[in-house]
């Protein structure tokens, strides 16, 4: 059973289109993150689920009834802000309950409910404070724990990691995925960062200028790419023109200029079709540095000069030259001795691990 389904919605701002008519289906209890750069249409999409703002064209329907009309207080919704939005003069126990006071509940059961969401978010004893006495990330599983207590039917999250540092933000996004697999809500998340839509989805959305690029779990997102686009937003990419010879035998073979013939899996290139133009996909992180000797059997191998070293702790990210005048990036982990600029490579890579587009 789908939890959201969106039918052909579009949002027109005047002449500017702001989201493309897109369709899509939400199963009951995923967490599904729509990703995307500022301006691609991701927090419109979120906006028009929750009713702040209204669609041009199409249908939103949430488990199974149609909600374009209704306002956004009866679509029994838990929304999360990026600032919280927490009433400064309230207690905390009285901003979680706020929602309660407008459903038929008791002063006991919402008491009782307002403590069950402070003891999940783990912050059981703060209920008679104030939001000024709290750190940020406490107001943000406060703002969590507010929109969790009305029991929604389906959570939306406007990048509510964003406000908070690194190491807390990592810590969060941990937080939320065990709290959201705990109560079995439907989440959509907004978010801009490729490393939360990674870790945290069952789902990944990922749009651009308005329009949906991708749909489909993390592992095939990032690993079969659907565009060009996909690849480079998603991660460190090499991409380099090539010409597809032939698809048979589950594999499509790619001729690539730096390396020659690249057998990429079928599963790897599914808008391959046939002979013709073509993209091979070479993840920085799937591409190996060694020094200059034979390529290994199941590898493929090149020639290349290190050119610039980012070293970044425990991996280093360089950036070399083949014969061919190419730049390539790579990010390896630090062995006991990470080579340096000047240094003459090998950069090798495994067919399983490319990925092919098709070409211009």
């Amino acid at each position: 059973m789908s939890a959201v389904t969106l039918t052909n919605i579009e949002k027109k701002f005047g002449t500017f289109t702001a989201v493309h008519p897109m369709s899509l289906e939400i199963p009951e209890g995923e967490f599904v993150t729509l990703l995307g750069p500022s301006g691609c249409g991701k927090t419109t999409t979120l906006r028009m689920i929750a009713g702040l703002l209204d669609p041009t064209a199409g249908e939103i329907t949430i488990k199974g009834r149609q909600v374009n009309r209704l306002p956004i207080h009866k679509r029994n919704l838990g929304i999360v802000f990026q600032n919280y939005a927490l009433f400064p003069h309230k207690t905390i126990a009285d901003n979680v309950g706020f929602g309660l006071r407008y459903r038929n509940v008791s002063k006991a059961d919402a008491a009782r409910r307002v403590q069950e969401a402070l003891d999940l978010v783990q912050l059981p004893d703060v209920g008679g404070r104030y939001p000024s006495a709290l750190s940020g990330g406490q107001q943000q599983r406060i703002a969590l724990a507010r929109a969790i207590v009305i029991e929604p039917d389906v959570l939306l999250l406007d990048e509510p990691l964003s406000a908070l540092d690194a190491n807390l933000r990592e810590d969060m996004r941990v937080e939320l995925k065990r709290i959201q697999h705990r109560i079995g809500v439907t989440s959509i998340f907004v978010t801009h960062d490729q490393a939360e839509a990674l870790a945290m989805s069952d789902q990944i959305v990922v749009m651009s200028d308005g329009r949906v690029e991708q749909v489909g779990p993390p592992e095939a997102v990032y690993n079969a790419p659907a565009s060009e686009f996909v690849a480079n937003f998603l991660g460190a990419s090499n991409i380099l023109p090539a010409e597809c010879t032939a698809r048979a035998d589950g594999t499509a073979l790619l001729d690539a200029e730096v390396f020659g013939p690249v057998p990429v899996p079928a599963e790897k290139a599914p808008n391959i079709g046939g002979a013709g133009p073509a993209k091979l996909v070479l993840r920085a992180e799937k591409l190996y540095l060694a020094p200059p000797g034979p390529t290994p059997e199941g590898h493929i191998g090149g020639e290349a000069t290190v050119e610039t070293v980012d070293y970044q702790g425990q991996a280093v990210r360089y950036f070399v030259r083949t014969p061919d005048g190419r730049q390539l990036q790579a990010i390896n982990m630090i062995d006991e001795h990470p080579f340096n600029e000047g240094d003459n490579v090998q950069i090798r890579f495994r067919p399983r691990d490319c990925a092919a587009l098709p070409g211009a």
